[in-house]
Parts: structure tokens; sequence; C-alpha cells
């Protein structure tokens, strides 16, 4: 059995949308893949569709091009746009993952529309489940402020967590670490209250309805993959549209 409640082991169930929340350095991106690898949903993050638009040269894509050569924010709408059309794609009719959308709670709204309208009567009948990454302040801190990377190979290290063999220096290719101008404490306090104040009433919102479910991610990275399985499966399930029984001949 695999000590790590199945990270490698395909699961083949339908388990409908997974929307992941968890403060920057709270490890979604590395939970998110290990998800997608058991349950064979894809990932889908806003920053893949905006940039998959725009070298695609969809419609969407150029619309959202003349904003940002103008230094200008894509608008809401135009991001809603490209996630409900990347939604409506072939692999995401058992279920997805959803890394970094909705960051507000109109979104979360207006997606809770189109999952409604479109995919719960037509597609995929198992609402969603939020799975929300908790990891203390100091913790986070010390995860990405502790962050170095080889400007050579790309490679990233933690001098808290996962520290290179020789401080300062990349164990494959022998090159001197940097630190990101992003990694530096005040830039980090400044993300992670930004974080706080967007998030918390979306938390909220899907408290209120029953759809949120609290995972410690303070715990070993294998404890907290097989509590988010654990919240993920139980969720489908309970979800799942009960079988209609045969009538009698």
């Amino acid at each position: 059995m695999d000590r790590r409640a199945g990270t490698t082991a395909a699961v083949k169930t339908k388990i409908g949308p997974v929307i992941l929340l968890g403060a920057p350095g709270a490890g979604k991106g590395t939970q998110a893949k290990l998800i997608m690898q058991r349950y064979g949903i894809p990932q889908i993050s806003t920053g893949d569709i905006l940039r998959d638009n725009v070298a695609r040269g969809t419609e969407l894509g150029k619309k959202a091009k003349a904003f940002m050569d103008k230094g200008e924010l894509v608008p809401d709408q135009l991001v809603c746009d490209m996630v409900a059309d990347r939604l409506r794609q072939p692999d995401c009719a058992q279920g997805f993952i959803l890394d970094g959308f909705p960051r507000t709670v109109a979104q979360a709204e207006w997606l809770d529309g189109l999952l409604k309208d479109e995919f719960f009567e037509k597609r995929c009948a198992v609402p969603p489940v939020v799975v929300n990454f908790q990891v203390g302040y100091n913790q986070l801190l010390r995860r990405l402020t502790g962050r170095r990377t080889c400007p050579t190979c790309g490679r990233i290290y933690n001098v808290y967590s996962q520290p290179p063999r020789v401080a300062d220096t990349c164990d494959v290719d022998g090159s001197k670490l940097v630190t990101r101008k992003d990694d530096s404490e005040e830039v980090i306090a400044e993300r992670l209250k930004a974080y706080e104040r967007q998030t918390l009433p979306l938390i909220d919102y899907y408290r209120r309805r029953a759809r949120l479910r609290e995972v410690n991610g303070d715990q070993v990275p294998d404890k907290v993959t097989a509590e988010a399985f654990r919240a993920i499966e139980i969720e489908a399930v309970a979800g799942r549209p009960s079988p209609v029984p045969k009538s009698r001949a």
C-alpha cells in the first residue's frame, strides 16, 4: 500500500470541481499536481489560461493583450469568459482543479451560476469542494523568505526546509543562488496581508454554503496530501446523485 495515501495511484471516479484556496507559500501548487495525478482531472489556473489565449491569438486573447500592452489589469469579465471557455473543454467533464480562481466573492457567485447552468444538469452533477490549506503566518514567512533560486538551472531551494548541500550554492551546477526581489520579507508581508483581505470574505462565502473543507497545511507534505484526498473523496461521494431505482415490471 502506498504510504502517502495513494499519491501516485490514479482513482477512477467522478470528482467534480475542486477549488483550492491558500495563501502564497501554502503549497497549493504542489498539492494541485498530486490531486491532478490521482484523479486524472486537469489543473486550471487563470495565468495559464491567459497566456494560452494570448499565445494562440484567440479573440479573447487579443482583447486581453490590448489591456496588458497598456500595463492595465485584464478585466474580471474577460477573465471569467476565458475560464468558462476552458471549463467547457471535454477533459473537464469528470472534474477539474481551480487554482487561483475565484479570488473574490463576485467571481465565486459567477462560477456558481456557470456550474449550475452548464455543468450540474448536463455534465458533472457533483457540486464543488473547496479545500483551504491553512498555514500559520510565521511558517509562511519561513517558506517564502527562505526561498533561493539557481539563476542557471532554475532549481528552487529553501534555506530552512530544503537547503543546498553547500550554503548559497546550487547542487546541480555550482551557481551562486539568488533571492528574488519578490521574496523579500517586506514584499511577502504585504502579499500575505493583501491575500487575507481579499480571501477572508471568499472563505466565509463557501463556509456558509457548507462547501469549505479546512486542511492543516503545517503538517508534513504526505499528511497534507492524505487529508486533502480524504476531503475531496468524502465530498464527491456525498454530492453524487443517488441512482434512480428501477421500476418494477
